[in-house]
């Protein structure tokens, strides 16, 4: 069943609940901890979570430093971007997010927020804005353009970077893979939500790649129509590229049936099982489901056929 949907058209309703929608449900969003210097040299620290990147040759990054919601008045990280054209963005981990909310305060151009936040200011390399030790991934950029989308309460400025440097450590590599239970990164939802990108929240989705999946328009019926496989399920199926054979399937059933029951994973003891039962449909499926969360695509693409197997002579024994 499903919900029923609000209807809004930006221009019809405040500023603020247009505000609230936005950080509501564009999320998780990335955080820019943004340092840079004022014409006077003074450091200033902020974050910013309308933040992405958008493109690597050359590596070019953005946020938004956007206009204050209660007067339309600049941030100081927009004046001093005007002014120098340089600033350090680093990612912001769980280990330091409490002192970055306390960078996020709005103290006056005058004031060091490295001193306030209690994060340790080092030297860059190419800029002149300091880096922010604690944080495991930075980068050294020069702006290359600020654009702006209006000039009211809570309008944006779009600041595009070009990454001068990288500045990554060590640990949070393996084989050469940024890892995220090692960076631990978090991310801003809405209100005062948060959101921490590790452990049980990452998850792994194979990429097409080169492939050219069936699609979903070319799934079986009696699986689009299964009340056990989820819709994600369901999109995993149509990633394969062509139905198995009836030779690669009868295979696979001659393996299951010659090895020992013990050796055999949890979703392959399931269908062993099932082709010899009375409620087959329902038990191929569930073999599948399990099968697709433990990403085995090629097996559950088999377990497909044979589910059209006994659904075939569900058919036949109905005609009779």
């Amino acid at each position: 069943m499903k919900s029923e949907m609000r209807h809004i058209e930006p221009k019809n309703v405040p500023v603020l609940e247009v505000f609230s929608y936005l950080l509501g449900g564009v999320v998780p969003r990335p955080i820019a901890l943004v340092s840079t210097l004022s014409s006077e040299g003074i450091p200033n620290l902020s974050p910013f979570s309308f933040f992405n990147a958008f493109g690597a040759n050359p590596p070019v990054i953005a946020f938004a430093p956007s206009r204050r919601g209660r007067d339309a008045s600049m941030k100081d990280t927009y004046h001093n971007l005007m002014a120098t054209r340089e600033c350090v963005i680093q990612a912001v981990t769980h280990a330091m997010v409490q002192q970055v909310n306390l960078a996020s305060t709005e103290y006056p151009p005058n004031v060091d927020e490295f001193i306030k936040s209690g994060l340790t200011p080092v030297p860059s390399d190419i800029v002149k804005p300091f880096r922010v030790s604690e944080s495991p991934f930075q980068m050294e950029c020069k702006m290359l353009q600020m654009i702006h989308t209006g000039s009211g309460p809570s309008s944006g400025n779009l600041a595009v970077c070009e990454v001068l440097k990288f500045h990554i450590a060590e640990f949070i590599f393996e084989n050469g893979i940024i890892q995220p239970n090692k960076i631990d990164l978090v991310a801003r939802m809405g209100a005062d939500f948060y959101c921490r990108a590790s452990g049980e929240a990452v998850f792994v989705v194979q990429k097409p790649g080169d492939k050219i999946g069936i699609g979903y328009d070319q799934l079986p019926s009696y699986i689009k129509e299964s009340t056990i496989l989820s819709a994600n399920n369901l999109g995993q199926l149509g990633n394969i590229e062509s139905i198995p054979s009836d030779d690669e399937v009868d295979k696979l059933v001659t393996d299951l049936e010659r090895n020992n029951l013990n050796s055999l994973k949890d979703y392959e003891k399931m269908l062993v099982a099932a082709l010899s039962s009375h409620d087959k449909n329902n038990k191929i499926e569930q073999a599948i489901k399990l099968a697709l969360e433990q990403d085995d695509l090629e097996f559950a693409s088999k377990a497909v056929v044979l589910r059209g197997r006994a659904e075939l002579k569900l058919q036949k024994a109905a005609r009779k």
